[in-house]
């Protein structure tokens, strides 16, 4: 309703004149093109083509894009209106889709690869459960003792999978695989191992380094790095710091952590990012990262397809009262 309000450009510029604005806004996105007919998760698309090319065109005209090695200095400045773009994983359209619009743009953005998932096709665990969920012909499931009571599928699957989802990045990783094996079980479905069509290959991971987007570590396999024993943590990180080096021959200097909440990590993962030499890790859960914020912790904000264009202005011309509410 507030972003309905101010959907008129004169009042919101009034209103965000009336406001100071600090800081650094980073706008998080997935994958950017038509979910409609996915098999997997469908909460991942972050735009269509269409919309993401209208929100790089707003912030271009309303905004100053920085590169993720330029916030440091952006925080110490406190009249700016600083945006970064950030992607997550690694998807197909990220060079397909979003890197074309970027270059039209001549925008920068950062590209935090999973790099298990480039080197391997991984199906992963959130495109599994929902392609599972979608496509079993169960009428309920039972997730006893994780979810109590039945789960009734019918026709309102999407919010079944966010459910479960949820539940899910809340798991101990000890309870991961039994309960997956429940799922399959319920659902009558195995998820494969790899999948094809889905992920960019090092190729064009280099075609978005040689077009000036910076590329970033997000671990392996993607695990919840605060559920894994500190050997395993250690493992991942580095892991993916080694294949970003053998790659693309750039030491990983930034990191944005899987899932991102602010229990996804923890002071040991992130003394174990700086040992690493990692100088900026990105969460996932709001906020406008600040001069106050530390440097392993930067706050980030989700771009969504339910954030439409009047909720996605008011939140980069007003991130003091949008941001928040986005991420909750």
């Amino acid at each position: 309703m507030a972003a309905k309000l101010l959907a008129t450009p004169g009042l919101r510029r009034l209103v965000a004149a009336a406001l100071p604005h600090d800081g650094v806004l980073v706008l998080n996105y997935h994958r950017v093109g038509n979910s409609s007919h996915s098999r997997y998760d469908r909460g991942l698309w972050s735009a269509s083509a269409e919309g993401f090319d209208a929100q790089v065109g707003f912030l271009k005209h309303n905004c100053d894009i920085i590169g993720l090695d330029d916030i440091a200095d952006a925080l110490r400045r406190p009249n700016g209106r600083y945006v970064a773009i950030t992607f997550d994983d690694g998807y197909l359209d990220n060079h397909d889709i979003a890197l074309p619009v970027l270059r039209h743009h001549r925008v920068p953005a950062a590209f935090f690869i999973a790099t298990g998932f480039i080197d391997r096709n991984l199906l992963p665990w959130w495109d599994a459960i929902a392609m599972q969920v979608r496509e079993s012909a169960s009428a309920a499931l039972d997730l006893s003792p994780w979810i109590p009571g039945p789960i009734i599928l019918g026709q309102h699957r999407e919010a079944v999978i966010r459910r479960i989802l949820a539940i899910y990045k809340d798991l101990p990783s000890g309870q991961t695989v039994p309960f997956r094996a429940r799922l399959a079980d319920e659902t009558g479905l195995e998820a494969p191992e790899t999948v094809e069509g889905q992920w960019m290959d090092w190729d064009m991971v280099r075609a978005l380094a040689r077009a000036g987007m910076t590329i970033g570590g997000h671990t392996v396999n993607h695990p919840i790095l605060s559920s894994l024993a500190l050997d395993d943590q250690r493992a991942e990180i580095e892991g993916c710091a080694l294949r970003l080096r053998e790659e693309l021959g750039i030491d990983m200097t930034h990191f944005a952590y899987p899932v991102g909440g602010p229990t996804a990590f923890d002071n040991e993962t992130m003394r174990l990012l700086g040992a690493a030499g990692v100088a900026q890790a990105f969460s996932f859960y709001g906020g406008v990262a600040r001069a106050s914020s530390a440097p392993l912790d930067l706050q980030r904000v989700p771009v969504s397809e339910d954030t439409g264009q009047d909720l996605f202005r008011a939140m980069v011309q007003l991130p003091q009262m949008f941001c928040r509410h986005l991420a909750a």
